[in-house]
């Protein structure tokens, strides 16, 4: 009967992840509410707090007061750990800790690093873990050396590296942070080393890690002549290519998109040179997709270029990285998908490959859930806090898109509104899938059990 009544209760290993982040944002909420945590010495409102934990966990961006000049060095660095610990996972950031205490990884372990990965295979996943702890710490490193020619002559020593640091990790890890002032990255524009660093981060932070090593591992065999570098792209997984293919065609369309669409507007790229019109397109098209760095108003955009905007931050990163968003390859199946229907093809394919129905279906119903979130959460914001529904809209998409940009509507916001966008952001980072799980849905209880089969019209 004990072991019956702790099997009743165990956890699966979905729902310890989910309640993991919501533990991680509850301890740092507290934190943040200690006195030492403000930048005056007077603790912020518990709802402020908790709203900054969960936004820096969830990897998001969106601020109800200026970090560089409401949280304290310590109150910073705690906003920092969250990041980090937001944008690798809470299993993998967990599990480093195992490695470096040298605990043994269990098969339970095992089976959260799984979960956490969506990888189908149990082997090889400790020595993954570790490339991808490994290979983050490489790339926030090289960030923050490359950002310091920029801020140590502008702020100094001490205070250059601190900024060069927080700026890395929060670009890598997608979460637009930044303690440098109020305007984010508005006053470097046209600096092109901190667009293109900050660029790349982003980019790198968003693919997601199978796709590195992927392209690692192919690039190897390559350098070993095992394979013709002309078919360097035709060897990488099915996964890497639409991720890539994707990723590409998104940046690219939404470049195109922002600099026709703002070309001739005075208060975001109007006024600037020819090529930093293209730069500062390409920088909104690429935070878009999750980051949250700004480097002019959003508010200031125009309507048509705000919902380019809106799409960009619903599709977001690629799984299986620091990136949120419904993700590249899910948006992609969709569009397969559509291709194939309107082809009257019974299966979608890509790359010469056949794609699975059950993937197909599974990211329709990402793409169907994670929009009725946020058009209920738009519905539920405009009824609680008001405003433009231009700036409700975008403050909504940007929570489950965590891209963390809004049209200075977050620090308007009443607690109503702050506990909506919250919601929104835990959901944008776990997953609407995800949640459903920690509920409880489960499958057909009558097995392979089919019910007979019926049509009906469509279009």
């Amino acid at each position: 009967m004990k072991k019956q009544r702790e099997r009743k209760w165990a956890l699966s290993t979905t729902q310890i992840i989910v309640l993991g982040f919501l533990t991680a944002i509850i301890i740092g909420g507290l934190l943040l509410s200690l006195p030492v945590s403000s930048a005056d010495g007077q603790s912020v409102p518990l709802i402020d707090a908790m709203f900054t934990s969960t936004t820096s966990v969830c990897v998001t961006g969106l601020v109800v007061a200026n970090t560089y000049e409401q949280w304290s060095r310590f109150g910073q660095a705690v906003i920092l750990m969250l990041i980090q610990c937001g944008g690798l996972g809470i299993v993998t950031f967990t599990t480093s800790f195992m490695l470096i205490l040298g605990r043994k990884v269990t098969l339970r372990d095992r089976l959260l690093m799984q979960d956490a990965y969506n990888l189908n295979t149990l082997t090889g996943l400790v020595k993954f873990t570790k490339k991808v702890i490994f290979g983050t710490l490489i790339v926030e490193s090289i960030g923050a050396v490359l950002y310091m020619f920029t801020f140590i002559p502008e702020f100094g020593w001490k205070e250059g590296i601190w900024i060069s640091v927080f700026n890395s990790v929060s670009a890598f890890c997608n979460a637009g942070i930044d303690i440098i002032g109020p305007n984010s990255l508005a006053p470097y524009v046209t600096n092109v080393s901190v667009n293109l660093i900050t660029m790349a981060l982003i980019i790198l932070g968003g693919i997601g890690f199978i796709v590195w090593w992927d392209i690692l591992h192919m690039a190897g065999k390559v350098k070993k002549k095992e394979v013709p570098s002309r078919a360097f792209f035709n060897r990488l997984s099915l996964h890497t290519k639409i991720v890539l293919t994707t990723t590409l065609c998104l940046i690219g369309i939404g470049t195109l998109l922002i600099f026709i669409l703002e070309y001739n507007n005075p208060e975001t790229i109007g006024g600037l040179a020819f090529g930093d019109k293209i730069m500062a397109s390409a920088f909104e098209s690429v935070t878009a997709r999750t980051a949250g760095f700004l480097t002019f108003s959003q508010k200031a955009m125009r309507d048509s270029s705000a919902l380019v905007c809106m799409i960009l931050m619903f599709i977001g990163g690629s799984p299986v990285g620091t990136a949120g968003g419904v993700k590249t390859s899910t948006f992609a199946l969709v569009i397969i998908a559509a291709m194939s229907a309107v082809k009257g093809s019974e299966h979608g394919t890509a790359f010469r490959r056949r794609l699975h129905n059950r993937t197909m279906r599974k990211a329709l119903a990402v793409i169907l859930i994670s929009f009725l979130v946020a058009m209920s959460a738009t519905i539920m914001l405009s009824t609680f806090c008001g405003g433009a529904l231009t700036d409700v809209m975008f403050e909504t998409f940007s929570a489950i898109g965590t891209a963390g940009l809004t049209r200075d509507y977050t620090a308007a916001m009443n607690s109503a509104g702050k506990i909506i966008i919250m919601i929104c952001m835990y959901l944008g980072r776990v997953g609407p899938i995800s949640m459903a799980i920690i509920f409880g849905f489960k499958k057909n209880k009558y097995g392979l059990a089919e019910y007979p089969s019926a049509d009906i019209t469509v279009g």
